[in-house]
């Protein structure tokens, strides 16, 4: 039985792959063909910027664990969990892929688990952080006055919050719930302690948590000036983060469809025009997402096969 679900996890990835690519054809094709319009010295640093997101993800994963993990099946691992991402609602693929990696590698599932969190807390800092220092440096940016309607639909904000809090005061009440929680948070924050009392690891969890949203603006960045769009560095850096931020509660895989309309409406907003924005946030999606996908898909199914994950 277990061969057999480990043989199924294997194709499950690519057959993903393929259920995507046909839902988003269109994308891809309209991708595909503006990418012979660019101009390839701007596209090709944008693809070597997107390479190393990976590095940058795998630098913050090892320091969110006192462990040393095996420097090449983590990155490989990033990889994977990139593709994984992609194909789940946001943040799920990759949190199950590095879970697994992590408990492959010896840690319990509560330091996984404790790690996971560390990780996303920084991974969330970082780019709120990063959002608000550029902010600050260019406070004309992005008017984002312009990003939301004339009247905002209020009341259904207040229901899902008046509906969270009724939920999470149900599950205090239960006793076996608060021990549980109450365990997590003793062992997230003693590592989070023991990570932070060594310099170096502490520096890898910061340090890859500002880069990697860095580099991903960065690719933005290459990709704007490849179609010449009218639009500073900065601001274009602002809109992505902005934009990412926005969707970031979006469930739905990889922000595939979301982050799209969200990176156009941004990029127009800061003055770009929409013609050309449309097409920077495609052959953006291409090189990040989908160019990554299949061999992301194809290097999950061989971490599954060879038992890293």
């Amino acid at each position: 039985m277990t061969v057999t679900i480990r043989r199924v996890l294997c194709v499950l990835p690519l057959l993903l792959v393929a259920v995507v690519a046909v839902r988003q054809r269109e994308v891809l094709a309209d991708g595909l063909g503006l990418v012979t319009t660019a101009r390839w010295p701007w596209l090709l640093a944008a693809a070597g910027v997107t390479c190393l997101t990976w590095p940058a993800a795998a630098c913050t994963r090892q320091g969110a664990v006192l462990e040393r993990l095996p420097g090449r099946r983590l990155l490989a691992a990033q990889f994977a969990a990139g593709a994984a991402n992609h194909l789940l609602p946001t943040g799920l693929g990759a949190s199950a892929v590095n879970l697994r990696f992590m408990t492959v590698c010896g840690l319990t599932p509560a330091r996984s688990s404790a790690a996971l969190a560390l990780y996303l807390l920084a991974e969330c800092v970082g780019r709120v952080g990063l959002l608000g220092a550029l902010l600050v440096a260019f406070p004309d940016a992005l008017p984002f006055g312009s990003l939301l309607p004339d009247e905002a639909p209020v009341g259904p904000f207040l229901v899902a919050g008046a509906a969270l809090v009724l939920v999470l005061g149900a599950l205090a009440a239960v006793r076996r719930v608060r021990t549980v929680v109450a365990g997590f948070l003793r062992t997230a924050l003693g590592e989070a302690r023991s990570v932070h009392a060594r310099p170096a690891r502490a520096l890898a969890l910061w340090g890859g948590a500002l880069a990697f949203p860095a580099l991903q603006a960065g690719v933005l960045v290459l990709v704007g000036r490849a179609f010449g769009l009218a639009v500073p560095s900065a601001h274009l850096a602002v809109a992505y983060l902005a934009a990412t931020v926005a969707v970031a509660l979006m469930p739905t895989p990889g922000g595939i469809g979301s982050v799209e309309a969200a990176l156009v409406v941004a990029l127009v907003a800061a003055g770009g025009a929409a013609a050309v924005a449309t097409a920077v946030v495609l052959v953006f999606r291409l090189l990040t997402v989908w160019l990554p996908l299949l061999p992301g898909a194809l290097t999950l199914a061989a971490l599954v096969r060879m038992k890293v994950i």
